[in-house]
Parts: structure tokens; sequence; C-alpha cells
């Protein structure tokens, strides 16, 4: 129970800081992953690869099937290795964020 307007401020300023800090990682993370990109008019907004028809998904879902890099880069020639390895790196950190929800108390 919050006993005073100091607490409600304490809690509004540690979700704040905490929504900030997931902006920045976020900010950091994505300036290193520069080959996956958003369009709505493309795959319906889904992560791709480059701009390109090609998910994150159909990456991630090729490597969990079993299928090699060179596999899925003979399947799909205008795929680079690169492509593949923050493809992986995208849903690796995509599975590890954690969301922070601003909820009025």
């Amino acid at each position: 129970m919050l006993e005073n307007i100091y607490d409600f401020q304490f809690i509004l300023d540690e979700r704040f800081l905490l929504a900030k800090r997931s902006l920045l990682r976020y900010t950091r993370r994505m300036e290193q992953l520069d080959r996956i990109t958003w369009n709505p008019q493309v795959m319906g907004g889904k992560a791709c690869i480059r701009g390109m028809r090609v998910t994150i998904g159909m990456i991630v879902g090729q490597i969990a099937e079993g299928h090699s890099f060179e596999e899925i880069l003979d399947a799909y020639p205008y795929l680079e290795r690169e492509d593949i390895h923050q493809a992986l790196q995208y849903a690796a950190w995509r599975v590890q964020e954690r969301e922070v929800q601003l909820v009025a108390t």
C-alpha cells in the first residue's frame, strides 16, 4: 500500500528508469542487427532479412528442422551467411527480452 505521494513517485521513477533502460538496450541491439528490417508492406510487418520476403521465423525454423547454414544458403542463394547469423541473434534476443508493462496502481 502506498503510504504517501512520495512512494507513488518512487514507483513511477523506477518504472520509467526500467523502460528507459529497455529502450536503450533495444536501440543498441538493433544498431548491431543492421540486416533485420520491418516493413508493413512486406510479410505483414514481420521481421525480415534486408527487406526481402524472408522472415526471421523462416530461417530459425529451417535451423530447428536440422538444416545446416550451407543447405539454407543453397536453397536461398540470395541470402548470405551473416543474414543467418543475425536472424539467430535477433531470435535469441527477442526470446530473452523482458518487456516492462507500465500499469497505474
